[in-house]
Order: C-alpha cells, then sequence, then structure tokens
C-alpha cells in the first residue's frame, strides 16, 4: 500500500535512500534509521467469510518485506486495522514476526470499528485498554525473549479516534509514538499535529507525511523535513506514504 507497493523493491530502496539523505541533513544530530512500514491487517469494505471486515496478508508477503528490509539494514513495522476484529485477535497472529528483534508494531484506530460501521465509511476508535493491551503483550514478548524494546506506533488525527489516552501505560520494554496520520494542506497537518499529538503525546511523538493527498488541494505542498521538525515536539518518528 502506499510508496512500498507502487514501485519495485531496488527503486522503492533508492527512493527511501533520498528520504533518508534529507532528514540527515536537516537535522545532523539525530542518527536516521531507514525502515518499511507494512500494514499486515487491513480493513476491507466488505466483511469477508468470518464478518470481520478485515483481511490478514500472507505471511509469504510479511516475508518479503523482511526481505527487502535486510537488504539496507532496515526495521520493520507490521500495522493492524481490526475492522471488526480486535487487537486481542490480531496481535498474536504476529507472535513470530514480533519476536524478531528488528520487527516492530502499529496500530490503526481509524478502522476499528466498534460502532458496526463499515469501514471506510466512518473513523473509527480504540480506548487507552487497546493499547495498553498491545503494549503489554509487546513487553512480555521482549522480557520473554531478552529482546531491546519494541516500538509501538499508534496513529492519530481526532480526539476520538483514542479515548481515556491519559490512561495509557508505559513499560520500560515498549516506546509509544503517537503517530500525526492525517493528511492535507500544512495548516491542517500543523493543527492535527498541535491538538492530538502534542497535546496528548505519552511518550513520542511520530509524523506522516502523503505523497499525493498531502497535495491534493491546488497550492499544497508536502512538507519538508525542516518544516516538520519545527513541530514542537520535534517529531521522532516519521512515515511516508
Amino acid at each position: 500500500m502506499g510508496i512500498l507497493g507502487e514501485y519495485p523493491p531496488d527503486e522503492m530502496l533508492r527512493r527511501l535512500k533520498v528520504e533518508v539523505k534529507k532528514w540527515e541533513a536537516a537535522d545532523p544530530s539525530t542518527p536516521v534509521q531507514p525502515a518499511l512500514h507494512y500494514i499486515a491487517v487491513t480493513a476491507q469494505g466488505a466483511p469477508g467469510k468470518d464478518g470481520k471486515y478485515r483481511l490478514r496478508m500472507p505471511f509469504k508477503q510479511i516475508d518479503s518485506v523482511l526481505g527487502m528490509a535486510s537488504r539496507i539494514h532496515a526495521l520493520v513495522f507490521l500495522d493492524v486495522q481490526v475492522g471488526f476484529s480486535n487487537v486481542e485477535a490480531e496481535i498474536p497472529q504476529l507472535e513470530k514476526y514480533l519476536k524478531m528483534p528488528n520487527v516492530h508494531l502499529g496500530i490503526d484506530p481509524e478502522f476499528s470499528m466498534k460502532t458496526g460501521k463499515k469501514p471506510g465509511t466512518v473513523i473509527g476508535t480504540m480506548d487507552a485498554a487497546d493499547v495498553n493491551f498491545v503494549s503489554n503483550y509487546l513487553a512480555k514478548l521482549v522480557k520473554e525473549n531478552h529482546l531491546t524494546p519494541k516500538i509501538l506506533v499508534v496513529h492519530r488525527f481526532t480526539r476520538p479516534m483514542i479515548t481515556n489516552s491519559r490512561n495509557i501505560q508505559k513499560h520500560p520494554e515498549v516506546q509509544i509514538v503517537m503517530d500525526m496520520d492525517g493528511w492535507g494542506e500544512p495548516s491542517l497537518k500543523h493543527d492535527s499535529y498541535k491538538l492530538y499529538i502534542a497535546s496528548e503525546p505519552v511518550q513520542f511523538t511520530g509524523f506522516k507525511l502523503f505523497y499525493k493527498n498531502d497535495i491534493r488541494k491546488k497550492g499544497s505542498h508536502m512538507l519538508t523535513p525542516e518544516e516538520v521538525l519545527k513541530q514542537k515536539p520535534s517529531p521522532i518518528y516519521i512515515q511516508y506514504q
């Protein structure tokens, strides 16, 4: 999905290296770690056989992403859109990958359809309890397998996407990133970051950039690394789609 699937691997990795160099130039004091972010469970417009409105990607697809990442010593993030399912059912399906030291996790409340409406028709929501289940699960994996801390990316661009965020628990084994996942012109992205990320950061903050959606409006542009770094606090995790 997005830039990860639009180009052959060689071209995609070349483009990623170009972006890495931009961030190295924008902030020489912070080492840049490349990563590939793959949606391993995708929300669907149709219910599927089990009525869960989500599709689990085959492991061979995840393996192919791991192979690409190994070529440039990149991290891998596996992202989960639960649809009518839930994190308790979906996250354990990925355990064999989450035990790998270079594999981390993302969860997307936008497609957590607790109201029973189809994905894509309304913006979904998760509660702190959902995030806590995932962080507890990851913390247990880290301790049992003697791993370095796992990164947990939680996407957000409205306040209701995460309810009771003050109750999100922290663990030394898990680094939680609240990621500003909205698209649009720069002013909208700045406001969303300020209102829904900077005001409730939990631990670390992230910022997502869209090659196509950020420039839909005439006269708009995708923010440069220098512009993104002007946010307060400066995001430490950057995702491109």
